[in-house]
């Protein structure tokens, strides 16, 4: 397995060692002692599974309080995947961070728990699989606009289909402080 840094320090991507051969391929997408040894404790609790056609661009989510930290990867397809710190405090707060994620490269992205999420499909249907460090709570529950322009996330669809949620979400400066996580 190899870690790959990324704009926000703590989110990278992870590729897997992939053993193949012509009849197919075999990887460990977690093994909880190589992702220690590699500096991440990760703990999940939930598996997620979803499919969007191309052109569908779904976020940027995230639940605060009750933050989910979130190992993403893709079976099917491709996405242009991005991560947000979105952390009062931080550094780094309002930044961003993308990689590509395809059933062909079989990388990981690690987006901590703190940190909004969201993905556009580049390719045809895609099938995500989101790996949770928190329960799901509706309460919790939220989003910021996807083009938000203080963002200047470099997104590879103009037009994308959006939820009714997505196309409604606040700005990041919109939000109130106390609907948004604190940098520990």
């Amino acid at each position: 397995m190899r870690l790959i840094k990324t704009a926000l320090d703590e989110c990278v991507v992870i590729e897997p060692k992939v053993h193949g051969d012509a009849r197919g391929f075999f990887y460990e997408s977690f093994n909880a002692q190589r992702f220690a040894e590699a500096g991440l404790h990760l703990q999940f609790v939930q598996t997620n599974v979803s499919r969007s056609e191309q052109g569908v661009l779904r976020g940027l989510h995230y639940q605060w309080p009750n933050p989910q930290g979130k190992l993403v990867s893709v079976l099917e397809g491709e996405v242009y995947d991005v991560a947000v710190d979105i952390r009062i405090g931080s550094p780094t707060y309002g930044k961003w961070a993308a990689a590509i994620l395809s059933a062909e490269n079989k990388r990981h992205f690690w987006i901590p728990e703190g940190f909004a999420h969201g993905f556009a499909v580049l390719s045809g249907p895609a099938t995500f699989v989101y790996q949770c460090t928190t329960h799901y709570d509706g309460a919790a529950d939220a989003a910021i606009r996807w083009n938000d322009a203080a963002l200047a996330i470099d997104w590879p669809l103009a037009q994308p289909s959006l939820s009714d949620k997505d196309q409604k979400a606040p700005l990041l400066a919109d939000v109130a402080p106390e609907r948004l996580p604190v940098r520990a």
